[in-house]
């Protein structure tokens, strides 16, 4: 079985770096032809950044290599010992601590380069470093007190039940239903300034949008993205009464209030056709068989690794290997999401107006700078939402070769 997880892995990481080979040449040989939607030096810098990012992607992959052999070879067994002598969930809780921090450490250069370099470079990160220290403590204390939490009540149902991967599957679907509940009231009130509307004209407007669709929400809100990114976004938040509609400050400078409209329309198809129910049924789909799958490893792929058979190392192989396991899946789950976003894309032209739509996603490449095409292979792995290309193409652009 160790050699199965092992096998799907290398296949994993290879995939991994050819996508990204391919995805560079690509955008290498188009970002030199006739530009489309950007103008040419928006278009060739878009197609830069690109680059930049799947080389910083390879980078990545191969760092990803070494943890994994670490892991594997010494680590693992290292961190075993070093916990030995505490009872299971005490164990559980700072083996898996212990790991999660030792990756973020080995990465951290990384991630600085990409917030405080490259994004830099490429006028999107208005990240300071008084800022970045505050969001990495916050998170912190987010992990060692929630995530630990889950951490030892997964590792007390491991030592628990013989049938444990049933009753942890259950609790960790609960989990993640919670924090999509949660997920804006804790960005409200740890990391992001909530505000309501100062444009009551635009409030009145999008409320009037929202009862037409039978939407109930907690209320809209600006949110102060523009102190980390310069990226334009709006989103839906939450789950029941905990619903909201956030929309970043960038988007609201950028964009006039038909185009504002025609975006909450496109993520209102998103509700009206049920994807968000519809992403967490897969994501719980996805959870249960993974379960499955590690509460039935056997013994042997504990000693041959040199582990004990016990929560611990259940936690930690499960961490190492479902991103590869799940990377599998990705192109079908990739796929219903290119599907739904066409959906919301006609719900939303539909409900408003498809030029407003238009008008608000040409803003949306040209302000993110994101380059409007991709390699195939890359798309099949990768893109949970269609090329603005297709997109727009869709939607019946034709002003410029997309």
């Amino acid at each position: 079985m160790l050699n199965l997880f092992i096998f799907l892995y290398v296949v994993y990481i290879i995939i991994s770096l050819v996508t990204a080979y391919l995805q560079i040449g690509f955008v290498a040989k188009r970002k030199k032809q006739k530009p489309a939607i950007l103008e040419k030096k928006e278009f060739e810098k878009a197609g830069d950044y690109t680059i930049q990012t799947q080389k910083l992607s390879i980078i990545t992959t191969v760092l990803d290599i070494a943890m994994l052999l670490f892991w594997l070879g010494l680590g693992l067994v290292w961190l075993d010992g070093m916990f030995a002598d505490f009872v299971s969930w005490q164990k559980a809780v700072l083996f898996v601590d212990s790991f999660i921090l030792i990756n973020w450490i080995i990465a951290l250069p990384l991630s600085l380069y990409s917030i405080f370099v490259l994004d830099k470079q490429y006028g999107f990160s208005n990240m300071t470093a008084g800022l970045y220290i505050k969001d990495t403590l916050k998170t912190g204390v987010l992990f060692l007190l929630f995530g630990s939490a889950v951490v030892a009540v997964v590792a007390l149902i491991v030592e628990s039940f013989e049938l444990w991967w049933i009753y942890g599957f259950a609790f960790l679907f609960a989990v993640v239903v919670l924090i999509n509940m949660l997920y804006p009231i804790i960005r409200d009130k740890m990391f992001d300034k909530f505000e309501k509307l100062a444009d009551k004209e635009l409030e009145a407007k999008i409320n009037s949008l929202l009862e037409k669709v039978g939407f109930r929400s907690s209320g809209v809100f600006s949110v102060d993205a523009s102190k980390r990114d310069n990226r334009l976004n709006a989103y839906f938040g939450g789950l029941g009464s905990t619903k909201r509609v956030v929309l970043y400050d960038t988007l609201i400078d950028k964009l006039t209030h038909d185009e504002l409209l025609a975006v909450l329309g496109h993520e209102l198809g998103h509700f009206k056709n049920g994807d968000v129910l519809k992403n967490i049924a897969i994501t719980g789909a996805i959870l249960f068989v993974f379960f499955a799958i590690f509460g039935n490893i056997t013994s042997a792929v504990f000693s041959t690794l040199g582990l004990v058979n016990d929560a611990s190392s259940i936690i930690v192989l499960f961490m190492i290997f479902s991103p590869a396991m799940s990377f599998f899946l990705m192109p079908l789950i990739s796929f219903i999401s290119r599907h739904n976003e066409y959906n919301a894309d006609k719900f939303g032209s539909d409900l408003s107006s498809k030029d407003d739509l238009i008008s608000a996603l040409l803003k949306l490449v040209r302000e993110n700078r994101s380059f409007p095409f991709s390699h195939a292979w890359y798309l099949f792995f990768y893109y949970s939402h269609p090329p603005l290309s297709l997109r727009l193409k869709r939607l019946g652009y034709k002003k410029d070769d997309v």
